[in-house]
């Protein structure tokens, strides 16, 4: 492509060069020749006004300087050279002035311009002067080649302005085509740099656009096995113990086991759709039956928690100011968040475990607090793959996804001790977007 708009450029300027060098080589031949006639006859008439009265008696004539190319005569009635540098046979255009008239043509490959001499308003010769042709042909290929040797230069710095434009417009749709072949080759995170031409620009924002809609997708599909295996983990430890629990206790109420086990069925149920919903594209608010107060949340966490954390003789506490315990939130996905809040508490902290939440300004403030130290930065923690102690690296990149899903924020605010806090909106109504989830 780069050939051809090279090429078209380069035409433009060999027929741009060719429309104006012809008419000009044409105008200088006319222009040249035309100034060599007036000058002839510039000589001619300088000579007449030389010759006297007395010219028929045979007075001398003192001619003026003569032409540096050409030469001056004068002739008689009987074209009889009388002076100056001519030929003896006269041509047809120096007969021709005897009639009164200034004639000029050519004779013999010269130039010759013919003017009568008056006296008593009669012809008594004839002054001619002439020039050779080839002198002004001469004269006319030196101003060609000039003409030639400008177009030449011309066409010079057109064809290196051409090679620069056709580089410059060709190389945005060449790396158009470079990132297409990347992405098709699998690497996602190619995309095409802004060019500067709005509209090789408009298909890059285009291609850009739906790339990153692919990787989201991708990444979408590819997250959704681990995100459930770490989701599904903890709650399926808690049926199974508690069914452990209940057959190897001869005393254990079989109705109340198994109350306890739908329960923790259904926990993982809720689970599984709240996984699923992270993993669509689409935007859903939360139905009336996925709210519920703070004080359910609460209530929750300590019935899901409380006996992990006692096996490990720890235990957990809540704080719940009166004035914001009947605020309500997108219950099961604020659980999932505070599940994996209070499960990396559990793993990597140490000490009580706290929940506290507060009224943040529009915002409800959710804190899950231990009496544990963490050295590294919140950014490490909260991407996907990277973990500073023995852990899967996936938890707190999925609590901040299901947050931002939110539109809410889940940020690192101590380090010693370890305090996270969960921002959600205080009317509960915020949609699942799932556009953040995954880092989308």
């Amino acid at each position: 492509m780069r050939r051809r708009v090279s090429r078209v450029a380069l035409t433009a300027v060999v027929m741009s060069l060719l429309l104006l060098a012809i008419p000009l080589a044409i105008g200088i031949r006319i222009s040249f020749f035309s100034d060599e006639s007036t000058e002839l006859g510039r000589a001619a008439l300088a000579a007449a006004v030389q010759v006297g009265p007395d010219f028929t008696a045979g007075d001398p004539v003192e001619l003026p300087r003569s032409l540096t190319d050409g030469s001056v005569a004068v002739y008689d009635r009987s074209f009889q050279l009388r002076a100056g540098t001519g030929p003896r046979a006269v041509d047809e255009v120096t007969r021709s002035a005897l009639g009164g008239e200034v004639s000029q043509g050519r004779a013999g490959g010269d130039l010759v311009v013919a003017v009568p001499v008056v006296a008593a308003e009669q012809v008594i010769g004839v002054v001619r002067a002439a020039s050779p042709a080839a002198a002004v042909w001469t004269r006319v290929l030196l101003a060609w080649l000039g003409i030639a040797a400008l177009a030449l230069i011309a066409l010079l710095v057109g064809w290196s302005v051409a090679v620069r434009q056709a580089a410059r417009l060709t190389r945005p749709l060449e790396s158009l085509a470079d990132v297409a072949r990347s992405v098709t080759a699998g690497d996602l995170t190619a995309r095409v740099p802004v060019s500067g031409i709005p509209e090789i620009d408009a298909a890059s924002a285009t291609q850009n656009a739906m790339v990153s809609r692919l990787s989201a997708v991708l990444d979408h599909a590819r997250h959704f096995g681990t995100d459930a295996s770490h989701q599904l983990r903890t709650p399926l430890a808690g049926l199974r113990l508690g069914l452990e629990t209940a057959l190897q206790d001869p005393r254990a109420d079989p109705r109340r086991s198994l109350e306890e086990a739908l329960q923790r069925t259904d926990e993982l149920q809720l689970t599984v759709e709240q996984v699923l919903a992270l993993s669509r594209l689409t935007t859903q608010p939360p139905t009336d039956d996925q709210l519920g107060s703070l004080d359910e949340l609460k209530d929750a966490s300590l019935r899901r928690w409380h006996g992990a954390l006692a096996l490990d003789g720890r235990r957990i506490s809540c704080l719940l100011a009166p004035a914001v315990a009947s605020l309500v939130v997108p219950l099961n996905a604020c659980q999932q968040i505070l599940d994996i809040l209070i499960d990396n508490a559990r793993t990597h902290g140490r000490g009580t475990v706290q929940l506290r939440a507060r009224d943040a300004l529009g915002a409800i403030a959710i804190e899950v607090a231990d009496e544990g130290r963490i050295r590294s930065g919140s950014a490490d923690l909260f991407r996907r793959g990277v973990t500073t102690h023995a852990g899967s690296g996936v938890g707190l990149p999925l609590a901040r996804a299901l947050a931002e899903s939110l539109g809410g924020r889940l940020n690192l605010t101590g380090h010693s001790p370890t305090c996270f806090t969960l921002l959600v909106p205080a009317d509960g109504t915020a949609g699942i977007r799932s556009d953040f989830v995954h880092g989308a």
